[in-house]
């Protein structure tokens, strides 16, 4: 009830939320006048504009003036310092802006030329029993899903319009993969004019080259799943074809951690001005 989430806000210092979307808002309402911060890792305050969380999740937003930011550590780690409510990123999302965010700011592609192609093990969808997650439907088997319509696509387009200063539109196809857990993110956009390898390989080093959670494997690289399992780690390669003019970034990460719960962590730990890495310095699990 209400009742317990007042006693609860007025007794901590932070509240995590881990709901369906359309659920937290109505926590961060009842704890709005308490100085208790609020990590949520579901929907419902990752987006600036109200109007767009509507449109693709189908229901009303209660709480559009709450003072919000976007929760991915590595691009908004001023704001999330002092911030009241941080809505923490999904999984593609944070694979796809992480792998994006570096060519947006600096203006080296054409923002309306971004595809996106990404794969995630099965534990994305939660632990709700279904027919297509049954492990002999998904077990050697592969598949698309949501095409054109997945709820991180505008949440990818979100962050790349705020990095770029361009309006953006992007296509994000998601897919099935019979694993348990890992996002493999391949990003495609087309260079703008005059942009040589050199530019594409410094916009990387210059935005992650101190980050502790964001490795970067070069031009050529190839990151894989396994390498980030259980870790929250990022990891991001790029190539460059210069027949058709465009760049591919790759980007892996573990859907779990640095695609919800260790991102959360992370960013927790910013808000409290904690060591960025307390309780996310662990070993990745190989094989």
């Amino acid at each position: 009830s209400m009742k317990d989430i007042e006693a609860i806000g007025k007794d901590s210092d932070f509240v995590f939320i881990g709901l369906p979307h359309g659920h937290a808002m109505k926590v961060g309402k009842a704890l709005e006048n308490l100085p208790v911060r609020i990590i949520d890792l579901g929907a419902d305050y990752r987006f600036h504009d109200t109007s767009v969380y509507e449109a693709w999740y189908h229901v009303p937003h209660t709480h559009p003036d709450a003072k919000r930011v976007y929760g991915l550590a590595e691009l908004y780690r001023e704001e999330i310092r002092d911030a009241k409510i941080i809505g923490n990123a999904g999984c593609f999302t944070t694979a796809s802006i992480l792998a994006l965010a570096p060519l947006a700011r600096q203006h080296l592609i054409d923002v309306n030329t971004i595809i996106v192609d990404a794969k995630s093990g099965v534990s994305g969808a939660g632990r709700s029993p279904k027919q297509a997650n049954h492990f002999p439907e998904l077990y050697d088997n592969f598949r698309a899903y949501n095409v054109a319509h997945h709820r991180h696509t505008p949440e990818i387009e979100q962050a790349v319009t705020d990095l770029s200063g361009e309006a953006t539109v992007i296509n994000f196809t998601p897919h099935l993969v019979p694993m348990s857990r890992g996002i493999l993110s391949t990003c495609y956009a087309t260079l703008k004019e005059g942009v040589t390898p050199d530019f594409v390989d410094a916009a990387f080093e210059k935005a992650y080259g101190k980050e502790f959670f964001i490795r970067l494997l070069g031009r050529g690289g190839y990151p894989s799943t396994k390498e980030v399992r259980g870790s929250n780690f990022c990891d991001i390669a790029w190539h460059i074809d210069e027949r058709t003019h465009r760049v591919i970034v790759l980007s892996a990460i573990d859907n779990l951690v640095k695609g919800a719960a260790g991102q959360a962590v992370q960013n927790f730990n910013i808000a409290c001005g904690f060591d960025e890495k307390m309780g996310l310095d662990f070993v990745p699990m190989y094989p």
